[in-house]
Parts: structure tokens; sequence; C-alpha cells
């Protein structure tokens, strides 16, 4: 299956999913657009500015292409962040293409994705080394 995968918060280059993916699937388009994690308000407009940048590409890339499966990596909590409107991604989920398959990843979706969602799965951390001083691994954890 085709699909589409837009990166709000990861960097270019510095995920596992960005090296191995193309690689091994050609069907998976993987783009970008995050400057990191979001500590200071300092950066929150350049922050802002890189998820409108990526929301717009993602609408020229639909707009372009067939796509049968798009991923909103870490849109969640961009907008738990208040980096970009509830409400533009509602009216996304109510107007695209009924065959394509929407999958929006991260935590502090808020009530109104979760609303118009088919399938919510929460992910939580049980354990892991690192709290116990253990640095994180490449290809692990990253």
């Amino acid at each position: 299956m085709k699909t589409l995968v837009i990166q709000f918060i990861k960097q270019g280059g510095t995920s596992g999913e960005q090296t191995v993916c193309p690689s091994v699937v050609k069907e998976i388009e993987i783009y970008p657009f995050g400057m990191g994690f979001v500590f200071h308000d300092v950066e929150r407009v350049a922050h802002k500015e890189a998820v409108e940048n990526a929301w717009r590409f993602m609408e020229k890339m639909l707009e372009k292409g067939k796509y049968d499966i798009l991923v909103l990596d870490e849109l969640n909590v961009v907008l738990h962040l208040g980096l970009f409107p509830v409400k533009r991604v509602v009216e996304f989920l109510y107007k695209k293409d009924s065959t394509l398959h929407v999958i929006i990843t991260g935590r502090g979706a808020p009530s109104e994705i979760v609303e118009l969602a088919d399938i919510v799965t929460e992910m939580k951390q049980i354990k892991h080394i690192f709290n116990s001083g253990v640095k994180s691994a490449i290809g692990i954890d990253y």
C-alpha cells in the first residue's frame, strides 16, 4: 500500500524509520519536518512554522498523488502542545477521500480526534533500562 508519512517532530535522518523504511519498502515516503523536541516557549514560533509547512506539504502531496495510507507522526503531541489547531485536523478528516486510511500518532490525543477515530491505541512504558542510568541505544530506542 502506498504510504505517505509526515513527521511533525522528528528531524531529518535521525529516526530508525527514516533510515530503514525507504530502503526496505519502496511504497513508503517519509518526510521529516520537525525541529526535535519542544523545550522552550521561545522555540514555539519556529515549531509552529515547521508544523504549518508540514501540513501544507501534506496537502500538496495528497493532491498530486494517490496514497492508501497517511501517517501523521506525532501530530497528537503537536495538537496537545497547541502548535496547530485541532479544528483544521478535524476538518481535514471529514473532507478526506474515504479510501485514505489516516494514522495519527503521539501522546495526548485531543478528545475531538479520539471521537473521530476508528481505532485508538495507547502504548505506555512499564519499565525501561534507561531509568536505571543506562543510555538509550541506537536501533532500540531511536
